[in-house]
C-alpha cells in the first residue's frame, strides 16, 4: 500500500530568508532609533521593554498559529487514512 506523501511546505527557502532579513532589519532600525531618539533614559528604556514584549508576543502568536495548522493538518491526514482503510476492505461485489 502506498503511504501518502506529507504535503509540501509552502514556504521556500527564499521567503524564509526573506522574513529573516526583514525581521533583523525592523529590529536593528527600532534599536537605532531608540539609541538615537533625544530624551530622558528612562523614557528610552521604556519603549525598549516595550519592544522587547512586542517582539516576543509576535513569536508566540506565530507558534500558536503553527501549532493550530499543523494540527488541523494532522487530523486531517489521520481522517485521510481512515478513509483509505475503509475504501481498501470495502468489497462491493461481496454478498451480505
Amino acid at each position: 500500500m502506498d503511504t501518502p506523501k506529507p504535503p509540501a511546505s509552502p514556504t521556500t527557502a527564499a521567503f524564509f530568508i526573506q522574513s529573516v532579513i526583514a525581521f533583523g532589519a525592523a529590529l536593528g532600525a527600532m534599536l537605532i532609533a531608540l539609541w538615537q531618539m533625544p530624551g530622558d533614559t528612562w523614557v528610552r528604556a521604556f519603549l525598549a521593554l516595550g519592544m522587547l514584549f512586542l517582539v516576543s508576543s509576535t513569536f508566540t502568536l506565530a507558534k500558536c498559529v503553527r501549532d493550530r495548522q499543523e494540527t488541523n493538518t494532522v487530523l486531517s491526514r489521520v481522517d485521510q487514512a481512515r478513509l483509505e482503510k475503509l475504501l481498501a476492505e470495502h468489497d462491493p461485489f461481496r454478498a451480505t
